[in-house]
């Protein structure tokens, strides 16, 4: 399934869409090295910007060797990897009941917490899995 290429109306728009989709692109690949920061959310996000924006950014985003395939299953509609999907699971949890328990004075907090790590997860688990690439 292709993405719709749809431009802005005005060329505030294309700039507002091109700066959020850098931000969401540099929140990415943070996110690919801070356990706590998501990367997925932040790489679709960059990617849709991209995508209405500027085709170049687009191509760019998609050629990228960590987030490019993930983005392409995507977008075409053939959903994550299983392999994503439990490196994401399995560093969260660690990471949230870390900070949670060692680093979180106050229990509301920790209850929150933990209440958006199971909200990443349910939304990572009803995600479409993609079937295996073949190499």
């Amino acid at each position: 399934m292709p993405v719709a290429r749809l431009r802005p109306a005005h060329a505030l728009g294309r700039w507002l869409l091109l700066g959020t989709g850098w931000l969401a692109a540099a929140l990415a690949a943070l996110g690919a090295l801070l356990p706590l920061l998501p990367t997925t959310p932040f790489a679709l996000l960059a990617a849709g910007c991209f995508a209405r924006s500027s085709p170049r950014c687009h191509r760019w985003l998609l050629a990228t060797p960590l987030l490019g395939p993930v983005l392409a299953d995507w977008q075409a509609g053939r959903g994550v990897p299983l392999a994503a999907k439990c490196v994401a699971l399995a560093l969260l949890w660690p990471s949230i009941g870390l900070t949670a328990t060692l680093t979180v004075p106050v229990a509301g907090v920790r209850w929150l917490l933990l209440a958006v790590a199971a909200a990443v997860t349910v939304f990572l688990l009803r995600l479409p899995t993609a079937p295996a690439r073949r190499r």
